[in-house]
C-alpha cells in the first residue's frame, strides 16, 4: 500500500478550448486529457496539482478558468501552477493582482527549457522570480540539464523564493550522467530548491532500462533529501513512454533502494507537495468518481 499520493505535476489539456503550440496537429497528445480521464488511469493518486500545459500566451487566462472548472467538478484537484511571464513586470503585476486571494493558484511557471544560454541570468527574470517569493508563490523551473548551473545561480540570487525543479532537470537516462550529477548537487545545495521526481521516461535514451531511471531518482533523493523531493506523474506527457501507475512504481522502487522509512515515503508522496504549494489537508476519503481512488 502507498497511502496518500499527491501528484504534483498533472497537465490537463483540451485542444478544442485552448491553443498548445508545442503539441501540433496529429500529435498523440492532440486530444482531450481531462480530470475524468486522469482519474481512470491514475488509480492510486489521491490528490493532484494541475500545471500549466504550454498554452499560447493569450490563452493563459482561459487555461486557469478551465482548470478551475475541472477542480470544481473534481475536488481532488487541490491547486494549479499557472503560467505567467515573470520577466515582464507589467504582466506579472497584473497576474499577481488577479491571483491574490485565489485558492486555486498554488504556484507559477514560466517554461525556460527552450531559452538560450544566459536566460536565467536575466535581471528582469530574476526580479520577477523574487516578486513571486514576496507574494508567497513558488516558481516551477522547467529546465534542461545543461541549464542546471544557471539555475543554481538563479536560486542563490532569489533566496526568498521557493523554486521547484521539474523532472530532475531532464537528465538523459541511459547515457553518462556524471555532468548532471555534479550540476544537480550544486542545485541541491541551494536550500530554497525542491525537486520533482517526474518526467524521466520521455527524456530517456532508447537504451535506458528501468534501473537507469531508478538510479537517477536515487541521486535526486540523496542530493535533496526526502523533505525536498515530491512525486510528479507528468500526465499525459508520460503516456508517450509509460503509464501513471508504472511510473509510480518506479518512484516507489527508488524509495525502496534508498531504504526510505514509511515516514520518509510519505514526505515524497504527499507532505513535501503539501508544504511547497501550501495545500489544504486532503480529506480522509476522496469522493468516488466511478473508479478506485
Amino acid at each position: 500500500m502507498t497511502g496518500q499520493v499527491v501528484d504534483s505535476h498533472l497537465h490537463l489539456i483540451d485542444p478544442d478550448r485552448l491553443d498548445y503550440p508545442w503539441i501540433g496537429t496529429g500529435n498523440e497528445l492532440d486530444t482531450s486529457w481531462d480530470a475524468q480521464r486522469f482519474a481512470a488511469e491514475a488509480l492510486r493518486v489521491t490528490a493532484a496539482i494541475g500545471g500549466e500545459a504550454g498554452v499560447a500566451p493569450g490563452h493563459a487566462g482561459g487555461e486557469v478558468s478551465w482548470v478551475r472548472s475541472q477542480a470544481a467538478a473534481h475536488p481532488w484537484i487541490r491547486g494549479m501552477v499557472a503560467q505567467l511571464p515573470v520577466e515582464q513586470p507589467g504582466a506579472l503585476a497584473a497576474g499577481l493582482s488577479q491571483f491574490r486571494g485565489d485558492d486555486l493558484i498554488a504556484g507559477v511557471r514560466r517554461n525556460l527549457q527552450d531559452e538560450p544560454a544566459g536566460c536565467l541570468s536575466d535581471a528582469s527574470l530574476r526580479d520577477g522570480i523574487r516578486r513571486l517569493g514576496q507574494a508567497g508563490l513558488p516558481f516551477d523551473a522547467c529546465v534542461r540539464s545543461w541549464q542546471l548551473t544557471e539555475l543554481a545561480e538563479l536560486a542563490a540570487a532569489c533566496p526568498d523564493t521557493m523554486i521547484v525543479l521539474d523532472h530532475l532537470g531532464k537528465p538523459r537516462c541511459g547515457t553518462d550522467l556524471a555532468p548532471w550529477r555534479a550540476a544537480i548537487a550544486a542545485v541541491a545545495a541551494r536550500p530554497n530548491v525542491r525537486c520533482k521526481l517526474s518526467g524521466l521516461t520521455t527524456e530517456a535514451a532508447a537504451a535506458a532500462c528501468r534501473g537507469d531511471l531508478i538510479a537517477a531518482l536515487h541521486v535526486a533523493i540523496d542530493s535533496f533529501g526526502v523533505s525536498r523531493c515530491l512525486y510528479g506523474g507528468d500526465w499525459p506527457v508520460c503516456t508517450l513512454a509509460t503509464s501513471p501507475d508504472a511510473w509510480l512504481d518506479v518512484v516507489l522502487a527508488a524509495l525502496d533502494q534508498a531504504h526510505a522509512t514509511e515516514a520518509e515515503r510519505a514526505e515524497v508522496l504527499t507532505r513535501t507537495a503539501m508544504r511547497t504549494y501550501q495545500l489544504r489537508p486532503i480529506p480522509a476519503a476522496t469522493p468516488s468518481e466511478g473508479v478506485s481512488r
